[in-house]
């Protein structure tokens, strides 16, 4: 397992999103390249031993298929406290507090609400597969609307990288549902890589009860969601040749969140194959980077210092560091933050930060989900959970005021919130239905039940930050990340401005509302376990999207920001820091195309620096 004594061209600390992305451009480029993966290596059974362990979860929530690995501990969402008796912490048993609580440490207004895996491939393993761009004003928020920090560089300047991203994923879409929307454009000649995923009958009643409506200064266009998932192929736009990328069509199971069955959607553990099928990759799974190393004279960065572990539960048997001539950390925001913030025999305030942003500015798209039913059968459950939204809200001049939202249409019914359909079957049956009248209840109910979800813009906050912590560590003596988190007035008008629109919309669609808004209503459902704040004396209820970003932003200012435009550290030369971490700011469009995108564009700027 030990492979410190390699002199790497990269050393790259994390196997998902972002890091799987570096290596196999890295690779193919002929780098020697050495991924240090926290979590479990890839085995070609991981999905059906996933799959079986998904089957019999209790709570179908993001993280149910995958263990919990007490060495390379993930947050868990469900406030599950299960009875320890008598605990005693030894290093091979796992540690109350995380068993009981979860990963983080939460020391803030409000719990922290999403989730990240720790495995070879990361949290792709459970993203819904939503490849939406931003809109070309995400980029100057502060210099359209006075709001946040602008990005260091123009939509324009992405697009590009876009096109790329979109067929590195394999994105199935239509350009002309999303040319226009609120400035977007393309290159001249583009097209997708696959036609659309076909909308649902949902999708279809929500385009017709909407049609000319209108919310505010936004029209309420339903338009289908670009994803990364596999439909019809279309021709490449350079080649002409048909797309492939060798996966199977989107048979239409509706748990793409946790799990694709059949990987039909893309996927890290896709990428990082393939950057180890070149030749050039090394993996070192069930290796933990606990802290980066300079040079002082020449403040490059010299080494990962890293622990390794032989079971979930065991401890540490190997220790050692990576060295190589370029390092890339690309292990997610908060991990990424909390390993630069570790970093301090050195430099006290941690590696990278000279502007003392690491860790700062921690984002999410947190989410209002309102849930009702519709006046005729719409029949949840049938293909993946989202495939159309509604985009066109997305920017304007209320952007000075308050914050912005996507909506999302899900397509599993109540599940989400309230864990339908198991609980509506308990539900019924509590209240003496059996036979046939429980039959004829849940054909009333269930093919009528949907749900929409506003995606809600965070404004990057100085006082949403994580820090290590300096008393609770990890099975490897590890500190744990502690979260400081909250939401500001311009998030919480979001949400008040997200309840108006669910008006409009439920009364446009004749449908009946459902949603839970009182504060009371709560406490007999244990699938409902969101976050609860008040604001203008109404109360609100917010889930975590996994959209976890901030934490290390780029900029044009090395006072105000952690890298520059290519996500190289201003404080080591040789340093990069990747993922959504990046994100000056939120906007509203689900981050993982945009990350992916800045990674390849990084890509290009290391690889330029070996020619210099």
């Amino acid at each position: 397992m030990n492979n410190s004594e390699t002199k790497y061209d990269v050393v790259i600390v994390g196997g998902g999103w972002a890091g799987a992305t570096m290596a196999k451009k890295l690779g193919q480029a002929g780098k020697k390249v050495l991924v240090l993966e926290a979590g479990d290596p890839l085995k070609s059974n991981s999905r059906e031993s996933y799959m079986d362990t998904f089957y019999h979860a209790m709570a179908k929530v993001p993280s149910s298929p995958y263990p919990q690995n007490y060495n390379a501990p993930r947050p868990s969402v469900l406030d599950i406290k299960p009875i320890v008796a008598n605990p005693v912490e030894t290093p091979n048993d796992p540690i109350p507090d995380i068993e009981n609580n979860g990963y983080f440490i939460e020391k803030g207004p409000m719990p922290f609400g999403s989730t990240n895996e720790r495995i070879a491939g990361g949290t792709s393993w459970h993203w819904l597969g939503t490849c939406l761009r931003f809109v070309p004003n995400d980029f100057k928020l502060q210099s359209k609307y006075q709001i946040g920090v602008d990005w260091p560089f123009s939509y324009e300047d992405l697009s590009p990288y876009y096109d790329e991203a979109e067929y590195f994923i394999g994105v199935s879409g239509a350009r002309e549902q999303q040319e226009n929307i609120h400035g977007i454009t393309f290159t001249e000649g583009y097209n997708y890589p696959m036609q659309p995923i076909p909308s649902t009958v949902l999708d279809q009643a929500f385009s017709k009860a909407l049609k000319g409506a209108k919310f505010g200064e936004n029209e309420l266009r339903v338009t289908g969601t670009p994803a990364g998932r596999n439909g019809p192929s279309n021709r490449h736009w350079k080649t002409n040749k048909p797309y492939s990328n060798g996966r199977r069509l989107c048979q239409g199971n509706t748990n793409c969140t946790p799990i694709c069955p059949i990987q039909a959607k893309y996927d890290a553990t896709i990428t990082l194959s393939e950057a180890m099928n070149t030749g050039n990759v090394d993996v070192m799974a069930k290796t933990v980077a606990y802290e980066v190393m300079m040079d002082e004279s020449t403040k490059k960065i010299n080494g990962i210092k890293y622990k390794q572990y032989e079971t979930r539960k065991g401890p540490s048997t190997v220790c050692g560091i990576a060295t190589g001539t370029k390092y890339v950390v690309a292990a997610h925001a908060i991990e990424a933050a909390k390993l630069f913030l570790m970093s301090t025999s050195q430099m006290p305030k941690g590696i990278a930060n000279s502007s003392t942003h690491m860790g700062k500015n921690l984002m999410d798209h947190p989410m209002l989900l309102s849930w009702g039913l519709m006046p005729e059968n719409t029949y949840p459950l049938r293909g993946p959970l989202s495939t159309s939204g509604i985009e066109t809200v997305k920017d304007g001049q209320y952007r000075k005021e308050r914050a912005a939202f996507r909506i999302e249409i899900g397509n599993e019914g109540w599940n989400w919130p309230t864990g339908a359909p198991y609980t509506d079957l308990n539900n019924f049956v509590d209240k003496g239905d059996i036979g046939v009248d429980l039959i004829k209840n849940l054909q009333a109910e269930l093919p009528r039940q949907f749900r929409i979800g506003f995606l809600i813009e965070q404004d990057p906050d100085e006082k949403s930050f994580i820090v290590p912590s300096k008393t609770k560590t990890d099975n490897l003596g590890i500190p744990r990340p502690e979260i400081n988190y909250r939401f500001t007035k311009y998030t919480m008008d979001g949400f008040e401005k997200a309840r108006e629109a669910t008006k409009v919309i439920f009364d446009k669609l004749g449908a009946q509302d459902f949603t839970v808004t009182k504060e009371k209503e709560i406490a007999d459902n244990p699938m409902f376990n969101p976050t609860k704040f008040e604001h203008n004396d109404q109360w609100y209820y917010s889930f975590g999207a996994g959209h976890i970003m901030g934490t290390h932003r780029m900029g044009n200012d090395p006072k105000t920001s952690v890298t520059n435009a290519d996500l190289k550290s201003w404080d080591h030369d040789n340093l990069y820091i990747v993922g959504c971490g990046s994100f000056p700011t939120g906007a509203t469009s689900n981050p993982t195309l945009t990350m992916l995108a800045i990674t390849l564009k990084a890509t290009d700027a290391l690889l330029k620096d070996f020619e210099s």
